[in-house]
């Protein structure tokens, strides 16, 4: 199965490809469902597009916004542009969008997104007759659900599901409440995650407020779990599934390294089950408690307790260049110091090993006791082969 990352920007998309992703979705500054993601210039586009192909991984951008008229403006150049870029495909999630793209830009490969709630083998075959060459299927499926569509569909057409991240309160993500609560449409790209909110009930002939609760564990009733499928992928394997999504265009590289890294490993190993070092790496990361979704069907899917997420490692500093002599120079990205013990993510065999520290010399060539000017250069004393790209955590 190919694995799919998020490339919020132009560092992501580069972690993600270091950590062993596939293929990554990315959008340009218009047409995605994450405008406040920092997203790509059409330079970066066709420069994230050679990049991957040099690495025989592909790009996939998304024009998934739920579309007025007013929305078409300026797609079709802009259509014209990532065919010329040679991206591998588009993500629509509307079926406007969808035949506009045919008509326009016949040499691009569609992707109809999950947001546009395929969960039956009838509306699946219609989106193949429109020209879908994948069909992201909506997270509302179970896995013999998936299993069906899968039977009664092209063995031609790829299926696509989410295995990793944040759900969403509403249908496949067709939600309404950032708008009607913060004036941000969701289906263009703005949520505010009004889910997350913590909300109160009043009866209309009494003057106080009631927290709503459930088993007096929290009120965060819209407030979902966030999905975890490593323990599960031969399963998603053996009904016929082509690529796994990892959620988190807005996470950080930090994410993106962690969760990438995890299942890149399960991925490798399959058949076999991966173990729980591994299963507890999706801790070391931001997280809200973790559920299987609608896979197996799942009835408790809100996270009731809190909408903060929680992470068991935190992010010190990135691998700008490979270590040699002894020496390796990072980028810091949260404060260490001498005499702190920081562990390493990385895709190769140093994965989880520690690094005692021992020396830090900042940008000036100078010894200090502590690397704390955010995302300055300092050269650290390493006994590992660290490469480029890889990550310190604490």
């Amino acid at each position: 199965m190919e694995l799919l990352a998020p490339a919020g920007n132009f560092e992501k998309f580069l972690t993600a490809l270091h950590f062993g992703a596939d293929a990554v979705y990315l959008a340009g500054g218009r047409f995605g469902l994450r405008a406040f993601a920092g997203n790509f210039t059409d330079e970066e586009i066709v420069k994230a597009a050679k990049i991957a192909h040099e690495q025989k991984k592909k790009v996939y951008v998304t024009i998934n916004i739920i579309a007025h008229d007013r929305d078409f403006e300026g797609l079709k150049e802009y259509l014209r542009f990532l065919e010329e870029a040679k991206v591998d495909a588009v993500i629509v999630a509307d079926i406007g969008m969808l035949q506009f793209v045919r008509v326009h830009a016949p040499m691009l490969d569609v992707h109809v997104s999950t947001q546009a709630n395929v969960i039956n083998s009838y509306a699946a075959n219609l989106m193949v007759d429109l020209g879908a060459k994948r069909l992201i299927l909506a997270r509302e499926l179970s896995l013999e659900e998936i299993k069906n569509i899968r039977k009664n569909i092209s063995s031609k057409v790829e299926i696509e599901v989410f295995v990793h991240g944040a759900m969403c309160m509403a249908y496949s993500g067709r939600c309404l409440l950032s708008n009607y609560l913060a004036g941000r449409d969701s289906n263009h790209g703005e949520c505010v995650q009004a889910c997350r909110w913590k909300y109160y009930v009043r009866e209309v002939n009494r003057d106080d407020e009631l927290e709503v609760q459930e088993d007096n564990r929290g009120s965060y009733i819209f407030n979902s779990k966030d999905l975890n499928m490593l323990p599960y992928l031969q399963e998603l394997k053996d009904i016929g599934v082509n690529s796994i999504k990892i959620e988190g265009r807005m996470k950080s590289p930090f994410y993106v390294a962690t969760v990438v890294n995890a299942y890149r490993r399960a991925l490798d190993i399959l058949p076999k089950k991966p173990n729980e070092e591994l299963c507890q790496e999706l801790l070391k990361t931001s997280h809200r408690r973790y559920t299987t979704g609608f896979y197996f069907g799942d009835k408790n899917l809100q996270n009731l307790e809190s909408s903060t997420p929680v992470q068991e490692r935190e992010f010190m500093a990135v691998v700008t260049e490979d270590a040699k002599d002894g020496m390796v120079e990072v980028e810091m990205r949260n404060k260490f110091s001498v005499g702190d013990t920081l562990e390493v993510l990385s895709p190769d065999k140093n994965f989880n090993k520690n690094i005692l520290i021992k020396k830090i010399i900042n940008s000036a060539g100078v010894g200090v006791g502590s690397a704390k000017v955010v995302q300055e250069k300092v050269k650290i004393n390493c006994d590992l082969s660290l490469k480029k790209g890889d990550i310190l955590r604490k």
